[in-house]
């Protein structure tokens, strides 16, 4: 008998020192990480813009009280408030452990955001595929294909969406949904049952701090564990043990569970409700304009589709397309905010075919050659600006209001109509009188009032005594003026902006901050 003789390998240089073994980074490892910094810094490039100076103004109010938060953005109770949830919760507990101000804190977000959602892609490509490179061409396209036209809107991954909303609780819940994916694509039948457990436990969370992005997030964790599901009795009906579907009750049971402990709203309550759907109505416009580039991975996904009826990207994207129709076709036109993760499929599923190794086929050339001349135009004609500070479209450059806020106290109550001011003054302390956005905090009939009251003080021709009323009845002790609205004679001008020429002014007795 013949003993087989164990030889050692020799290894020269710097590897002999680990035994020939070294840590190599991955290509994502370096792109992401380029990524990661590069995006940081151009979000926080950008001022407080758009939906920044509500998110700002939750972490005032929990700063403020953590257990019981006002409303906020005006001085009303804010028991019912869907903008606490354990995301925020967590940001106003870091505020008042470190003395940051909201504002402060929403910025710091972004960069942990970001990281949340880069690892879960990477995590959830590298289960669809082994190839290495498709985690990096899955987040260019995610980034660069969408149209030719701006799609700013939370929850959009695009470059130049990215620069305003990084630090938005619907980008830590899309990266929290795609590390639910992956977790989706690691379960088995028959498997562990704290692993259904803890995947709807995640699931819960993700619908507690964004609730739109969470009906992605469920759409694709049934697509995956059907196809998983499926797939699996199809090559081995042995395979699927009795207990799977006790298992995903399980996870249901988990999912549901985590939503109806949360003390500071209840979800429940947010369906049916159709306030919020009038503004989201512009969702559904030019669709061809802002997502037709991502339309090149369609042949690719129809393939996928061809070769497995069950394949996961293609039954995420069917599923999200029927949720779009139904708000189209419904007027639930917020369901409209899944479009962005409605991509997903389309661009991941094009970047894991561009990722096959060589040698190509000339349709697979011609296909890459295609996606680059597509993510070349969409870096040029929208997105490129958000990393490029010069000679390309920028990202919206908003006024600050800091000459404004460092005046008011927190928690003294500003009138104003002006768009801009009513939505990024809360996020630095003040309420207002009228909140720009219905909250089911926040009766609308109430809301509805207040908007009246703001336009009669506002209004040419009302009187010294009027103005008084309405500044009496709700506590006003600042006016936010444009410079082409007329200063009432009772109020005294505390500051102005060179930029935009608006005026603050008190009223009513108003005091400035001391500081």
């Amino acid at each position: 008998m013949t003993v087989p003789v164990l030889t050692r390998r020799v290894v020269r240089g710097a590897t002999a020192l680990r035994g020939g073994r070294f840590w190599r980074p991955t290509p994502f490892f370096v792109v992401g990480g380029l990524f990661w910094l590069v995006m940081t810094l151009a979000y926080w490039r950008v001022p407080m813009c758009c939906d920044f100076g509500q998110h700002a103004a939750v972490v005032e109010r929990l700063r403020a009280s953590l257990l019981h938060p006002r409303h906020p953005m005006a001085d009303l109770p804010g028991a019912g408030s869907p903008y606490y949830s354990p995301y925020a919760v967590a940001e106003g507990a870091f505020a008042r452990l470190t003395g940051l101000a909201g504002w402060e804190v929403v910025k710091l977000a972004g960069p942990l955001n970001l990281l949340v959602l880069l690892t879960g892609l990477n995590r959830f490509v590298r289960g669809l595929t082994s190839r290495q490179w498709a985690p990096v061409l899955a987040l260019l396209a995610m980034t660069l294909l969408w149209g030719t036209r701006t799609a700013w809107w939370s929850g959009y991954l695009g470059l130049m969406s990215m620069t305003g909303n990084l630090g938005y609780p619907s980008t830590c819940a899309i990266g929290l949904a795609f590390w639910a994916w992956a977790w989706t694509g690691r379960l088995r039948p028959g498997g562990s049952w704290w692993g259904y457990a803890g995947l709807g436990a995640l699931v819960g969370v993700i619908l507690l701090i964004h609730p739109i992005s969470s009906v992605a997030a469920v759409i694709g964790v049934a697509g995956i564990g059907l196809a998983r599901g499926a797939g699996k009795c199809a090559t081995n009906p042995h395979s699927a043990a009795p207990g799977t579907l006790a298992r995903w009750t399980a996870a249901g049971l988990a999912a549901t569970a985590v939503t109806l402990v949360w003390p500071y709203y209840d979800v429940l309550s947010l369906v049916g409700d159709t306030r919020v759907d009038a503004i989201h109505q512009q969702l559904y416009t030019d669709l061809p304009g802002r997502f037709w580039l991502a339309l090149i991975g369609l042949p690719v996904l129809w393939r996928r589709f061809r070769r497995d009826r069950l394949d996961p990207l293609a039954l995420m994207f069917a599923l999200d397309v029927l949720v779009v129709a139904y708000g189209w076709a419904t007027g639930h036109y917020t369901y409209g905010r899944i479009m962005g993760l409605a991509l997903v499929p389309l661009q991941f599923s094009l970047a894991i075919a561009l990722a096959a190794p060589r040698p190509w086929t000339w349709p697979r050339r011609a296909l890459g050659a295609i996606t680059a001349a597509g993510a070349a135009l969409g870096f040029l004609t929208v997105q490129g600006g958000a990393v490029v500070p010069w000679g390309l479209p920028q990202p919206l450059m908003w006024p600050t209001y800091t000459w404004a806020a460092q005046h008011v106290p927190p928690g003294d109550v500003v009138l104003t109509n002006d768009s801009r001011a009513a939505r990024s003054l809360p996020g630095f302390g003040p309420n207002l009188l009228a909140p720009p956005w219905p909250d089911p905090s926040l009766d609308e009939r109430e809301r509805q009032r207040r908007l009246a009251s703001v336009r009669a003080y506002l209004s040419p021709g009302s009187t010294r005594s009027e103005r008084t009323a309405i500044a009496r009845r709700y506590g006003v002790h600042w006016l936010l003026l444009d410079k082409n609205q007329r200063l009432p004679a009772e109020a005294v001008v505390v500051a102005w902006s060179p930029r935009t020429g608006e005026v603050l002014a008190r009223v009513n007795g108003g005091s400035p901050r001391l500081r």
